[in-house]
Order: structure tokens, then sequence, then C-alpha cells
């Protein structure tokens, strides 16, 4: 191939997958060391008929890597749940790359050696004083880990990708009724008149024991599940390798000391680790400690009374949790809440009086045509209260009705509709909303085709190495 290149002699087409060169192997070590190596050609996935191989998927996953910064690399390296969602995204990746080609395969669409040997001759880092270099394409190519081969296949299923997909980005014509009828149901105003019934306005007396009792029966408060919890951190720098095996030696003998049945803290206490025990905390309520992050809750919340949880990593070291007690979610006493009971009592009681005059209101205007309020020429957004402007764009112009809010009832008439003066930048930026939204639309509506057409399926032993921690 490179052999053609050499004598090839037209004039490119296209500028593809400069990118994927603007990257080293530098990370490389590392990133195989934290994500651990698989060897041989197993399959990690199939698309459809054709297998995304963990081989392809180390070599993506290090090319990302080598394209982020130090914070984000180390995030990646640290964080499980980073590193989790890093690897769920080299993984879309390929595998949408994968079923655009599949669908190029079953089209029969063909890219020859000639049209890439073309594209290659225009990549500007394999070009000396404007022209092509030979030695330029191997330096590139040997310090990007490609074999001529290897870059004439990534760059072949670019090429047949664009082929499948090119069409979707075309800009697709909406036509004017749409774009008219979109833009006098965004922009025009409705004339109203409304009276507002505060809650606030109506006074109720102190409740007996007897209706806050009745109260508490339908309105209970629970308290959520508690539970105490304490664990034991082994501290280490978990970018560098030489801290983390040190860690990870001493991280395993405290768990082996665990397993022999020793408490948390004796386990650490021998192995100069960091032991702490937690206050009671539910799920939606937990301490100020930055091992708690959400994935560790959920894990901690997932476990049992008196468990301990497997060897975990965090972004500052290992740790180990045990969950010391677990009281279960319950109604609280009705004693301990009483008094908390008295102002929602109240506010319930005023709710109850509000409506009935809102509905008085109501009835009144349906009669007779008549209320006192305000009147005012609303938008979507502006000139009443939100969920005056929500009733008034959802039903229908000359209905009247009840509208609930948070502090009070509306009593709602929709008098006449304006229609929008015509802005000729807003139609503009309009049409090219709509047409985003369509193209959109047909791009997720060609995605689940081709997800039906080519199924993913998880090698699971592969897989697993990868993604389940």
């Amino acid at each position: 191939m490179l052999e053609y290149l050499r004598n090839a002699s037209e004039k490119p087409i296209a500028k593809i997958l400069i990118t994927i060169l603007a990257f080293s192997f530098v990370g490389w070590g590392v990133a195989e060391w934290i994500f651990g190596n698989v060897t041989g050609d197993s399959a990690l996935v199939y698309v459809g008929d054709t297998d995304v191989s963990a081989q392809r998927f180390n070599a993506e996953k290090s090319r990302e890597l080598a394209q982020m910064t130090r914070e984000q690399q180390r995030a990646v390296y640290t964080d499980a749940a980073t590193q989790n969602a890093f690897l769920q995204r080299v993984m879309t990746k390929l595998t949408t790359q994968q079923m655009a080609e599949n669908r190029a395969d079953d089209l029969g669409f063909v890219v020859s050696d000639h049209r890439i040997a073309r594209e290659i001759r225009d990549f500007p880092e394999f070009q000396v004083n404007g022209e092509f270099s030979t030695f330029a394409f191997d330096t590139v190519l040997s310090n990007s880990g490609y074999s001529e081969a290897e870059f004439a296949d990534v760059l072949r299923g670019q090429v047949l990708r664009s082929m499948v997909l090119g069409s979707m980005s075309v800009p697709l014509k909406v036509p004017e009724f749409a774009i008219t009828a979109a833009y006098n149901a965004r922009y025009a105003q409705r004339d109203i008149k409304y009276a507002t019934v505060k809650y606030s306005d109506f006074k109720v007396a102190e409740p007996t024991d007897e209706q806050l009792r009745a109260f508490y029966e339908q309105n209970p408060q629970i308290i959520p599940e508690m539970r105490t919890v304490s664990y034991v951190m082994v501290p280490a720098d978990m970018s560098k390798p030489d801290d983390y095996d040190a860690a990870y030696a001493i991280a395993l003998k405290v768990e082996d000391a665990i397993i022999a049945g020793e408490p948390l803290s004796t386990a650490a206490s021998a192995n100069k680790a960091k032991y702490v025990s937690l206050k009671p905390f539910a799920h939606d309520n937990r301490p100020v400690d930055k091992v708690l992050t959400d994935t560790i809750v959920a894990k901690i919340f997932d476990m049992a009374s008196g468990e301990d949880s497997e060897l975990l990593e965090t972004k500052d070291g290992f740790v180990i949790f045990h969950i010391d007690e677990i009281k279960p979610s319950h109604k609280a006493e009705f004693e301990t809440v009483k008094k908390s009971l008295i102002s929602d009592w109240k506010h319930a009681e005023q709710k109850k009086q509000a409506y009935v005059r809102a509905n008085e209101i109501l009835v009144t205007l349906n009669q007779d045509n008549k209320m006192d309020g305000k009147t005012a020429t609303v938008s979507r957004a502006s000139g009443a209260p939100v969920d005056v402007l929500v009733a008034t764009f959802r039903d229908k112009v000359g209905e009247n009705s009840i509208v609930p809010g948070s502090d009070a009832f509306y009593v709602l008439h929709i008098d006449r509709e304006i229609a929008p003066k015509l802005d000729t930048k807003k139609m503009t930026d309009l049409r090219k909303e709509l047409q985003n939204m369509s193209a959109t639309n047909i791009m997720d509506d060609y995605n689940a085709f081709l997800i039906r057409e080519y199924p993913i399926k998880i090698n699971e032993k592969v897989f697993n190495r990868f993604f389940v921690k």
C-alpha cells in the first residue's frame, strides 16, 4: 500500500480522521495497569454478526485517554464511577461505529485502496513542504501504534460510516405552515381576567388533638431507613503505581484480618490504617465525608446488617465498609410530630375554605359573566403567576376554570387570543430550530433501526473483566 501511495498523484477529496493522529501512547502503560489487560482475540461484544474485540477496545481506550488532560486522566484512574462512565463511553462509540459499518456492508458499499490512498495523501501530518512524505507517514504511524494496514482499516471504516450516515446531516426543509403554526403558538398572547383567592386570607382556630390525630392518619410522617456504618481506610495516591501497590498490599492484610473475624477497628489498628465510625444516617442525608460518594452510598444501602463490603477502590485509597446497624423506615409516633402537625393542619383547613370561596366565584362567573379581579395581556412566559400562565395556554379561549397554586386558588377567564406580529429574526431562528429538531428525530429513528437490525450481545466472561466492579 505504501508503494501505491508513493505513486498516487490524484488530488485528495476529503480530510478525514485528522484528530485520530493527534495522540501518543504515553498513557498506555498506566491505562493497562489501571484497567487490566485482556489477551487473545476474545470478543467483548457482538454487534450483529460482527465482534468488537478486547484488543480493539483497549486501543480505542488508550487513544481516548491520551487526548485527556492530566486531571481528567486522574479522575478516570482513581474514581470507579468516572472510570466506568469512561469505559461505557468508549464502548458506545465502538458499537455505534460498528453498526454503521455493518449497514454499509449490507448495502454493498466499498471503499477502494485508491480512495484510501487519496485520502491519506491529504493529511497535513503526512506532508512536508506541502508534499506527501514517506518518512512523516512512517513516523506518525509508528508513534501512534498503527501499522499501515490498521490505519487503512480505520480510515476505511470512517469513510464507510460517512456513506451511511452522511445523508442524515443534510439540512431538512421544514414546511412553512409548520413554522408559522409553531411561531403563532410560541409568541401569541392572550387577554385574561383572573381572581386570586389566597389561603392565608382565611382564619382557622387551633386544632384539637382529635382533629390532629385524624389529620395525621391521612398524612403520616415516615422516618426513613437509618444505617450506622463504620469503615477502615488505607490512604494512597492512586495515580502513582508504587503508592497504589503498597496500599493495596496493606489493604489485603486488613481484608484478611476482617475475614478471619477481627473487628474493623482491630484490623485497622494492627495495620496502621484509618478507622472511622459514622453516626446513623439516611440515604438522602449522609454525613460530610469524601469517602461517601453516590456510588458508595448506594452500595451501603444495598448491604445487610452485619455485612462487610469487598475491598473497594476510591480516589483516595482502599476502603472496606461494615454495616453496624439498620433501623427500618417507620411511621413517626404522633406525640413526636404533634407540634409540627399544627401548621400543616391549619394550612390544609385554609386551603379547603379557599377552594369553597373560589368555587363560589366560578359559579357567579359562569352564571352572570361577572368577576372582580385583574385583567392582563399575557405571553407564555410573563404577565401572571406561572400556574395561571400554564392554564391560560392549555385551555381554550372562552373557558372559565379554577387553577390551583401553591398558596392560592385562581379563578381564570380566558377572553381572547392575540396573534403575534411577524418578527423576521425570530422566524429565522425558529426555522433553524425546527430543522435541527427534525434532523435529530430522523437520526434517533435511524439509530433505533440500526440497533434493531444489528443487536448488541455481550460476551459476559470478557465484558465483566472491564465493567463489573
